[in-house]
């Protein structure tokens, strides 16, 4: 009975190992604790990621609405906000290699940037293509701006992408940008828009400045001719005669009257095109270039444009320089700039004469901050 009693009577070392495990649980007890709130925090971050990634995911699914006769899209619904109202930026649609002058952002980047264009004058952009290109080629340009809230209008002009027309048969400036002019005419009233010009887009919209001042809050040209008064787009192109070999060589003139009348239009050899328009864009976009492009007409190339101080000079102007461009040099961008000087002048570096094509996040950030420009 007495070592039965010792042995139910706890000794000094099961007293020390009944502490020790009680210790032992404790710390156990906390870090399980830990654990679980780290466990939290760590799925409050995946979950804010999964909504980002989810809200990228759903804007590139959602389908877009076309009005074939100008291209002009329109967002479905409301543009995607964060919780603290701004705008959600986009992803490009561009698979090539990013440089530092042309980042992709990331999803939880796209939460927190964006700019309010309901308080903007106008989040309207209309963008006019240059010669031989359509409103197709803005296709990056138009998803950037509308996934950021702007409206968009693409224009093709006549006989360009999908406006079906004989270019040889254009006989004038006012012909070949009755679909921009048309599309301004038809704008509700009190209404702006801001227009961006391409390459010979650029002579395009300032045709319609002189028509429509009051409907169009800001001119952007990119890489494009930007004229004086009585000056036609020949006229500047002519200045660089001797400077630029590509593009002599490019051009196949169409004589649709005759060789003893005056060309009609122009092809650009297929065989040439990367080199002198899209030296540093993506591959996809050479292809669906070299498949899209159409003839340019002649007519509207050799006009002479009527540019009046009270009418085009009262638009603002800005102007966008391709640093790359072998199809406009930059000595021939600069020639035009000093002739006419715009309200600012910005660089795309590492752009060729397609930016929308070589850099469109690049020319998405200037595009938005242009509009923000009081």
């Amino acid at each position: 009975m007495g070592n039965l009693c010792s042995l139910l009577k706890p000794t000094q070392q099961q007293k020390s190992l009944s502490s020790s495990s009680k210790k032992q649980q404790q710390r156990y007890s906390a870090a399980s604790t830990s654990r679980r709130e780290k466990k939290k925090l760590d799925d409050a971050v995946i979950r804010e990621q999964a909504i980002a990634a989810a809200l990228l995911y759903k804007q590139h699914q959602q389908n877009q609405q076309f009005d074939r006769s100008s291209s002009l899209r329109y967002p479905n619904g409301a543009s995607k906000r964060s919780n603290n109202g701004s705008n959600v930026l986009p992803r490009s649609s561009s698979s090539r290699a990013r440089s530092l002058t042309d980042p992709l952002l990331q999803p939880h980047q796209l939460l927190h940037q964006g700019v309010k264009v309901d308080d903007l004058e106008t989040n309207h952009f209309v963008l006019v293509h240059g010669g031989g290109f359509g409103a197709w080629c803005w296709y990056k340009t138009i998803a950037l701006l509308e996934e950021s809230g702007f409206k968009v209008a693409a224009i093709d002009l006549t006989g360009s992408g999908v406006h079906s027309f004989d270019t040889n048969n254009i006989t004038s400036l006012s012909q070949y940008v009755k679909p921009l002019t048309n599309f301004l005419e038809n704008l509700p009233e009190g209404q702006k828009v801001i227009l961006v010009g391409h390459d010979f887009g650029g002579a395009c919209i300032s045709y319609a400045m002189e028509l429509f001042p009051l409907k169009i809050s800001k001119a952007v040209f990119i890489a494009a001719a930007m004229p004086t008064n009585g000056q036609s787009t020949l006229d500047i192109i002519s200045q660089q005669a001797g400077s630029n070999d590509l593009m002599p060589q490019a051009q196949k003139f169409l004589y649709a009257n005759g060789n003893d009348h005056p060309p009609t239009a122009f092809d650009l050899d297929k065989s040439l095109l990367r080199e002198l328009l899209f030296n540093l864009s993506p591959t996809k976009d050479v292809a669906l270039a070299s498949v899209s492009m159409s003839s340019v007409p002649f007519a509207p190339v050799l006009e002479k444009l009527s540019l009046s101080d009270v009418k085009y000079r009262t638009v603002r102007r800005f102007y966008i320089k391709t640093l790359e461009d072998n199809a406009i040099p930059t000595a021939l961008q600069e020639n035009m700039i000093n002739a006419s000087p715009p309200e600012k002048v910005f660089h795309l570096k590492g752009a060729d004469h397609s930016p929308f094509f070589s850099k469109p996040q690049a020319l998405h950030k200037l595009l938005v901050e242009i509009s923000t420009i009081l």
